[in-house]
């Protein structure tokens, strides 16, 4: 299934992933700056976590040009609780990465029975927060050094999209203008 998507006049799809995707999406983890906010694996982690039923990998694309990705933790998990692991654009500040977001975050809520869909970010990653706040997400928190990233403790912030929310912002954006 492919879910389209309009941002700023950049005509969007997404779409799961394949094997085929992986090496845009190691050289997006490998764009500078990305490190210290998005992390990056090897071929080999991202190979067995792709074959891994219980991650999703999506890929957003503008034509056949590859735009972001977004990668899933407990996808149609038994808790009904799903993470957004990682998340990146090849070129951020083009509102690329809120439509990718929007788009991904409706396909788990109307693929799966997930209840709540958390996603963190390090606090000072303000990009990454206003995205996620763009498309829902709730701020619950501060998680104090709850991550050892680069050698260093680090604190994240905690966010959340639940169910009911999500199917109140649903119905907004499906709703259909009134005619008198």
């Amino acid at each position: 299934m492919v879910s389209k998507y309009r941002s700023r006049n950049v005509p969007m799809s997404v779409r799961r992933a394949t094997f085929t995707d992986i090496p845009f999406i190691m050289r997006t983890e490998r764009l500078e700056g990305y490190e210290a906010l998005v992390g990056r694996w090897e071929e080999a982690r991202h190979m067995a976590t792709l074959a891994d039923s219980r991650y999703a990998y999506f890929v957003a694309e503008g034509d056949t040009t590859p735009l972001g990705f977004a990668i899933l933790c407990g996808w149609a998990s038994p808790e009904h609780s799903t993470l957004v692991q990682r998340v990146a654009v090849a070129e951020p500040g083009r509102g690329l990465g809120t439509a990718m977001m929007r788009t991904v975050v409706d396909r788990a809520f109307t693929a799966t029975a997930v209840h709540r869909l958390g996603i963190s970010c390090f606090p000072d990653n303000i990009r990454a927060r206003r995205t996620y706040e763009a498309v829902g997400f709730v701020a619950e928190g501060v998680a104090r050094s709850s991550t050892f990233f680069r050698g260093q403790h680090r604190d994240m912030l905690v966010l959340s999209l639940l169910r009911p929310e999500w199917d109140t912002q649903a119905r907004g954006r499906l709703k259909a203008p009134s005619v008198s």
